[in-house]
């Protein structure tokens, strides 16, 4: 599966909070309604983190580009033979064999 890039996707802004959400592991809109939130309060302050934080992830893109995962498959445990009992000749041996 090749993920689409972050900057020509329709839905996303850049994709700063798509990145950092990813690359984090947290729900991006979270800081999707952060930014909207507080950019109500202080405009110019909340663009120039949000260009900052958007060289940011263009600068980590760029320099550590993302590979996809690759499955990792999980050998199942090999089941070991069942032990052979050997033929006992002593009759209480066979009865505490029996027990068991």
């Amino acid at each position: 599966m090749q993920t689409a890039n972050l900057l020509t996707r329709d839905d996303t802004f850049f994709g700063v909070c798509e990145a950092l959400g990813t690359d984090l592991g947290f729900n991006p809109n979270i800081l999707r309604v952060v930014f909207g939130v507080a950019v109500m309060w202080n405009p110019a302050l909340v663009i120039g983190i949000y260009a900052a934080l958007g060289a940011v992830v263009f600068a980590s893109r760029y320099f550590f580009p993302v590979t996809p995962k690759q499955s990792v498959s999980i050998d199942k445990p090999v089941a070991t033979p069942a032990r052979k009992v050997e033929a006992v000749n002593d009759p209480a041996e066979k009865q505490l064999e029996l027990a068991a």
